[in-house]
């Protein structure tokens, strides 16, 4: 079997790249390009040549700006939280990884990810991978079942820790050091709201108005695309016991501030749903709901209403934030996924 194995220049991708190797397969590897920025490349080409393997750049410029940093901007100018590598890896990742494994006749795709797939009654899905405090599989739950079937995550059943060994194991000590990724590819310092200012018409995120959930006025805000539900810190207003974000509203340009009480919710409802492991369920089926990748699974029950799904917690959720997703897993199992309202 030929695989196509993406290639980032991490640690992650490059112990991927050796499993793969070492198991036999014939191998070609590629490399996104998203930004003007060619340093991730040259990590993965120099990977690729010390491991005797084909590296392919795939320029995806242009699209990658037209749809998800564009999608990024507009989430945040509607007051909304994005999440753009949930969208970002079936649209355009999967997509051009395929497009490109098809013209170099490779069978099946290989990435980095934290993650397993499984397959039951003749559907595919995404499993959490082993290692806890790594998984990713919340990152996956929009791939296609045509997507999945052609996956490999080589890094699905080890931990971190096992994965820097073989990389040393390997001869790859400078490797097994490295840090982390950033978490948005295309914002280098994870400061997004320098990147909203840097891409946005001059004027556009103006000064205004904090409320309480009354509509009475508490002060002044720097405008409401540089705030997150559940945001604490960095208000700039001082009050006699903490207040939170509740809600921004893009329309006025206010930004609602409230109790710890104020920012729970026992329920939300999700709409552009995504199935993996189930193709339908009964309302009331009982699932782990993960309403944030940082956050832990939580108890829930699921209902339809419509084309959207009602996610019901068992226990209260604090900061459910629109723009985010839910996913739903069965055990370990994605079952369901889709976009908070």
């Amino acid at each position: 079997m030929k695989i196509l194995a993406a290639l980032s220049g991490g640690i992650d991708s490059s112990v991927a790249l050796m499993l793969l190797k070492r198991m036999g397969y014939a191998l070609e590897t590629a490399t996104y390009q998203t930004t003007a920025d060619t340093t991730a490349i040259c990590e993965a080409h120099a990977m690729a040549t010390a491991e005797g393997i084909t590296h392919h750049t795939l320029d995806i410029r242009q699209e990658f700006r037209e749809s998800i940093i564009q999608y990024f901007i507009n989430e945040y100018l509607s007051g909304r939280t994005p999440n753009p590598c949930v969208m970002c890896n079936p649209t355009i990742k999967w997509g051009k990884l395929l497009q490109t494994a098809d013209s170099l006749g490779c069978c099946k795709i290989a990435t980095g990810h934290y993650a397993r797939i499984g397959e039951t009654n003749g559907r595919y899905f995404v499993s959490m991978g082993r290692d806890a405090r790594k998984d990713q599989s919340y990152f996956l739950y929009r791939l296609t079942q045509e997507q999945l079937a052609r996956t490999i995550f080589p890094l699905g059943e080890l931990t971190k820790t096992e994965v820097r060994e073989i990389a040393r194991t390997y001869g790859y000590d400078e490797l097994a050091e490295k840090g982390e990724s950033q978490e948005i590819c295309f914002i280098p310092d994870d400061d997004y709201r320098s990147f909203l200012r840097d891409n946005l018409p001059v004027g556009t995120i103006k000064p205004g108005n904090y409320i309480d959930s009354n509509g009475n006025i508490l002060g002044r805000h720097e405008g409401y695309t540089n705030y997150t539900i559940g945001q604490r810190k960095g208000l700039r207003i001082a009050f006699g016991e903490p207040r939170y974000v509740t809600r921004l509203n893009a329309t006025t340009n206010e930004v609602t501030l409230g109790t710890k009480a104020e920012l729970t919710a026992h329920e939300c409802a999700i709409c552009d749903i995504i199935y993996q492991k189930w193709e339908r369920f009964d309302d009331g089926a009982e699932v782990m709901a993960k309403y944030r990748y940082k956050t832990q699974a939580a108890p829930a029950r699921i209902y339809h209403d419509g084309e959207e799904v009602i996610v019901k917690f068992i226990n209260e959720a604090d900061a459910i934030t629109p723009g985010q997703s839910v996913v739903c897993y069965d055990g370990e199992d994605i079952v369901l996924g889709g976009v908070i309202k």
